[in-house]
């Protein structure tokens, strides 16, 4: 179960407690889960109680109590807690990191994309001339698309290549693109620094970390052995899959802001959580040391960080290349 399918479940717990006159409240369109806070447990948390507390007209753990009644009986949970002043908590059943794991490797770059947009109304994205905004219109346009969105305007077409643009032909076509995409609109974009080969240079980390991914399945193929999902312990490992279930809604919501700068920013996130995981524990075997169903699990746990790093560098219109 994604963080997008427990949301989905959440509203469902919603729904049916309304339906069934638990609580009087309208029912929201959207449900946010994100990872527990301090004093919180399990692998998912959601504040949707203490939201609708007010409109209720009840205490928020009272809420909290009436929807974690309904939300412990879904499919793919195996336990709600009711937290603070009424945080829902919740541990998913099963394996839920090779659950993850095994999605994207069938999935492939693919993973994130659906339908979130499908029966939305046509997305307009800004027309123009001026280059930054032509490349942010044409990576919204691509985000919106993955989503079964439909677009009009400067996002329905490629931005035609120009060779003779002194920054492009100074960063590259894949260094231009993210200096102009990763800033946000208020910031003033990157400069030659997208083209230094160091930690400092957020381009160079993602590349690098998907180029890593790729460097660590070869390096086990080596040594007979292939990724396999299955449980991964450590609170490294923890951070990485929290992030990689979250995608989906990345894309998503990028998608609906016509904001690439969203994805960008968080596959740089998800680049750092890689590095923290990868210098914490021994995805490959050392020494005389035999490959076990850990190293299968963790080696599968970083091909599929490495695969969706690439598939947001796609999204973007930048290459991965799996050797740097």
């Amino acid at each position: 179960m994604t963080p997008a399918d427990l949301s989905r479940a959440v509203l469902s717990a919603v729904r049916s407690a309304v339906d069934g006159g638990e609580l009087a409240v309208v029912v929201p369109e959207r449900v946010v889960v994100e990872r527990p806070g301090p004093g919180g447990a399990g692998e998912w948390a959601s504040n949707v109680a203490l939201r609708l507390a007010r409109e209720a007209g009840r205490p928020p753990r009272e809420v909290a109590e009436v929807l974690r009644g309904r939300l412990v009986a879904a499919p793919g949970i195996a336990g709600v807690e009711v937290t603070g002043p009424g945080f829902l908590n919740v541990t998913l059943a099963g394996d839920p990191v090779g659950a993850l794991v095994a999605r994207i490797a069938a999935e492939g770059t693919q993973y994130g994309e659906g339908d979130a947009l499908r029966a939305a109304a046509p997305v307009r994205l800004p027309d123009g001339t001026e280059v930054r905004a032509l490349l942010v219109a044409e990576a919204a346009g691509r985000l919106v698309r993955a989503q079964g969105g439909i677009v009009r305007g400067g996002g329905a077409v490629p931005v035609p290549a120009d060779p003779e643009r002194q920054s492009e032909a100074l960063l590259g076509a894949d260094g231009f693109r993210w200096a102009l995409l990763h800033a946000a609109p208020h910031d003033v974009p990157h400069g030659a620094e997208v083209l230094e080969q160091r930690a400092g240079n957020p381009l160079f980390r993602v590349r690098y970390a998907h180029a890593r991914s790729r460097t660590l399945v070869a390096n086990g193929a080596a040594l007979g052995f292939v990724p396999e999902a299955g449980p991964v312990a450590g609170s490294a490992a923890r951070v990485l899959t929290g992030l990689l279930g979250e995608q989906p809604a990345v894309l998503a919501a990028a998608a609906r802001k016509g904001a690439p700068d969203r994805l960008a920013r968080q596959l740089v996130t998800l680049a750092d959580a890689f590095f923290d995981f990868h210098d914490g524990c021994d995805v490959l075997p050392r020494g005389g040391e035999k490959p076990g169903a850990a190293h299968r699990a963790r080696l599968a746990l970083a091909e599929a960080a490495g695969t969706v790093l690439a598939g947001g560098l796609s999204l973007l219109g930048i290459s991965a290349p799996d050797h740097l």
